[in-house]
């Protein structure tokens, strides 16, 4: 164990599991889990193999160093881009490490099951995965090794897919349960996966990179990225004049111009000005809001734009950002917002320098065309589905689920033969889930400031046994009687007979977080041993002679 907050650790989970020795640092984003952490990791994936098992998928082992043909095929080897771990052999063939095996999956599948009969097919494995990330950061949640359970169905027609689907949802969200994770399932992106639907399954928490969006009545929930809402609050002031032009010296915020003008940011038009494929874009959407980039890029059909850079003024004609308004605006393709539609009494900038506009109106002075839906989310917008409010939370993935259609099947030519005899594409889903995510999302989810508090489900040991004083004949025997009654009711223990102090054993044994601690100490004298339930705090006196079924009772009741 570690005494001192390691100094590359951003976040909780990750200085816990260094401090309680569960991992070491190798390389930034590449770790060794010792024997505590390697244990941790496998209860989580055996608690994904019995889940993946009861929903009728088959284990198998995938290569991870795949050759670039089949990624050339499906057009994802230049579409991955720097993240993806690259090496050419001794002959110059080019491979990588593979992030994912949907090519690979999809080439074995097409040569053993040519026919209806032998569909449908869900296969999966448990494997290393490697991603050449940007900026490792926060331990095994952005690591560039890591452990994933990635599944493969295959199907006959989207019917068949939709019923593999579902229970894979179902697993999912079991698997989650049993990790004691509470997890916000929520419509996503496909994303570089590809495909038509995808859901994630988020676990709610300050230091999660992505933003979801969840309705407070039903179950709608979106990754930010596709969210959809209804907007709460009215746009503008009530109109009828005709445009004022408002002298605004150095005010290039949506604040500062509603306080000057003495509207509400409601009121104003923001304008953000990209370049996209080499072309000047600029998105309106009201000045409450953001525009959601991932919105964006569906609008303008292409993944190529990046905000306006200071050498990129001439594409605008010199218009200057904060002062950019749609009134008169010329030679420059625009965006607007959905909810721009019908505005009056707006303000937005004049198109020249410390000027705005005050008293637009939509239809009559702009007209709001192209509409998309392109601002993002706040909360207390309504949700799209109900009446409810929505709420916004940061999150970590752990898990992302996939219709992939024909995505795969149709360029690498996995086909059946139907009953008809006609020969058609297979019908494809995939599955992923983090396994090494998962197991510091848990530390995340379960510590306190002494350390961990790990669920029995997936704690690395049940019990932790503390023998205070090794040198005693009568505390070694104990232990010797504890350990083996336990070994009979196959509950493993850890043992800690260090030479060491009381107060020592004790924090390490927080720090650690098995859910139950027993301590043999002075109370052996007449005859009782010390037992703490770590999630709690509370402590128990019990029977030296009922220590066994002591420990089972205390287990049976942890979380």
């Amino acid at each position: 164990t570690l005494k001192e907050k390691p100094a590359e650790a951003e976040v909780a989970s990750h200085e816990l599991l260094l401090r309680a020795g569960m991992m070491r640092p190798l390389a930034a984003g590449i770790y060794t889990l010792l024997p505590l952490g390697a244990l941790a990791l496998a209860r989580i994936e055996d608690v994904v193999r019995d889940e993946m098992n009861a929903a009728g998928a088959c284990e198998l082992i995938l290569p991870t160093l795949q050759p670039s043909d089949a990624w050339e095929e499906s057009g994802r080897w230049s579409a991955y881009g720097p993240e993806m771990m690259r090496l050419a052999d001794r002959q110059g063939r080019d491979f990588c490490l593979a992030p994912t095996a949907e090519e690979v999956i999809t080439l074995t599948v097409a040569r053993i099951a040519p026919s209806y009969r032998d569909l449908p097919l869900n296969l999966y494995q448990i494997q290393t995965k490697f991603r050449d990330e940007t900026r490792p950061r926060f331990g095994l949640l952005r690591g560039r090794e890591f452990r994933m359970k990635d599944a493969y169905s295959f199907h006959a027609d989207a019917a068949d897919l939709d019923e593999t689907y579902a229970r894979m949802y179902e697993a999912y969200s079991a698997m989650a349960r049993r990790c004691s994770l509470e997890v916000k399932v929520v419509e996503a992106a496909t994303g570089l996966i590809g495909g038509d639907i995808s859901h994630e399954f988020m676990v709610v928490s300050g230091i999660g990179e992505d933003v979801l969006v969840f309705c407070d009545s039903c179950d709608y929930g979106a990754n930010a990225e596709l969210e959809s809402h209804r907007p709460s609050r009215a746009i503008g002031s009530p109109g009828g004049a005709a445009p004022e032009e408002v002298h605004t010296p150095d005010m290039t915020t949506i604040q500062d111009v509603a306080a000057f003008i003495g509207v509400t940011p409601e009121a104003v038009i923001k304008c953000v000005m990209y370049v996209a494929d080499g072309e000047a874009v600029a998105a309106f959407v009201p000045g409450y809001r953001e525009v959601s980039e991932p919105k964006l890029a569906a609008a303008l059909r292409t993944d190529d734009f990046h905000p306006l850079r200071e050498d990129e003024r001439e594409l605008f004609g010199g218009l200057t950002p904060g002062f950019t308004g749609p009134v008169g605006l010329r030679g420059v393709r625009v965006l607007y917002d959905s909810e721009l539609a019908g505005g009056q009494g707006m303000v937005c900038g004049a198109n020249r320098l410390d000027y705005h506009l005050r008293g637009v109106d939509e239809g009559r002075d702009f007209a709001a065309e192209p509409l998309a839906d392109i601002a993002a989310a706040v909360a207390g917008d309504l949700c799209p589905r109900c009446e409810g409010s929505l709420g916004m939370a940061r999150g970590i993935e752990i898990g992302h689920i996939f219709k992939l259609g024909l995505k795969y099947s149709e360029p690498l030519k996995a086909h059946f033969t139907d009953a008809d005899g006609v020969s058609r594409p297979m019908v494809m889903g995939t599955y992923g889930i983090g396994t090494s995510r998962i197991l510091q999302t848990v530390v995340e989810q379960h510590h306190d400031e002494k350390g961990i508090c790990w669920p029995a489900s997936v704690a690395p040991l049940p019990v932790e046994l503390i023998v205070l004083d090794p040198g005693s004949g009568s505390q070694a025997e104990a232990a010797a009687r504890i350990t083996g009654g336990l070994a009979e009711r196959s509950v493993q223990v850890l043992t800690d007979e260090r030479s060491l102090s009381p107060g020592i054993k004790f924090n390490d044994a927080d720090l650690v977080g098995l859910p139950v601690q027993v301590v043999l100490g002075k109370k052996l004298v007449d005859g009782m041993v010390d037992l703490k339930i770590r999630h709690t705090g509370e402590r128990r006196d019990v029977a030296a002679g009922d220590a066994v079924g002591g420990v089972i009772r205390a287990l049976e009741e942890a979380p």
